[in-house]
Formats: C-alpha cells, sequence, structure tokens
C-alpha cells in the first residue's frame, strides 16, 4: 500500500471552499457525490458574501497571535458579541484581550450589517 505524505496544510473557509467548488464544477461539468453533498449544503449555510474583504479588515488590525486559521473560523461563523468570539477561540491555544476581541466583534458586525 502506497504511503500519503501531507506537504502542506492550509486553512480555508466556506466562502473560499464554495468557490473552489464551483471553479472545479466548471472545470468538470459536474461533481462527485461528496463534492455535490458539500456544495449542497453551503448554499443551505452560506449567505456571506464578503469573505475576502472582512478578511483583509481583521488581518490589518494586526492582532498578535491571531493566525489565518483563527481568521478564518471567525469569518465562518460570524461571532457578534466578545462572548461568541471567545466561545470560537476556545477550541485553540489563543488568549486574546477583551480589547482585541472588541475590535473584531466591531469589524465583523460593521460587514455583517452591510450584507
Amino acid at each position: 500500500m502506497t504511503e500519503k505524505n501531507i506537504i502542506t496544510e492550509t486553512p480555508i473557509s466556506m466562502y473560499d471552499l464554495k468557490e473552489e467548488l464551483a471553479k472545479i464544477k466548471k472545470r468538470d461539468k459536474e461533481l462527485n457525490f461528496r463534492a455535490a453533498k458539500t456544495e449542497e449544503y453551503l448554499q443551505q449555510v452560506m449567505s456571506f458574501k464578503k469573505a475576502g474583504e472582512l478578511y483583509d479588515k481583521l488581518t490589518k488590525l494586526d492582532i498578535p497571535r491571531l493566525r489565518e486559521q483563527h481568521i478564518k473560523k471567525i469569518i465562518d461563523l460570524l461571532p457578534k458579541t466578545v462572548k461568541d468570539l471567545k466561545v470560537i477561540l476556545q477550541g485553540y491555544t489563543l488568549t486574546i484581550n477583551n480589547e482585541n476581541a472588541k475590535k473584531i466583534t466591531d469589524a465583523v458586525n460593521k460587514f455583517s450589517d452591510k450584507e
């Protein structure tokens, strides 16, 4: 049996996944079963269109220890309050102070209000 090695691991948001599935669908004309189910799920769940702009805004906040994977998860779940944000980041070994958490939720609320 051949051994598979992971070369790189890159976090991807649901918005980015939806775009990648669209590219695959355009290229292959049809998605396989799993990809079709994933696309169906994303169409039901996803309504946020400005993920790229929000990613740029959160990156420019320059919050210490906040990595790409954390930002992608924030974009996927769009926390409205500091408490919601802390629940989301609880799964990571990351602590941010209340001032930075407030900056993040303010940025998220600005973008989700525009939607």
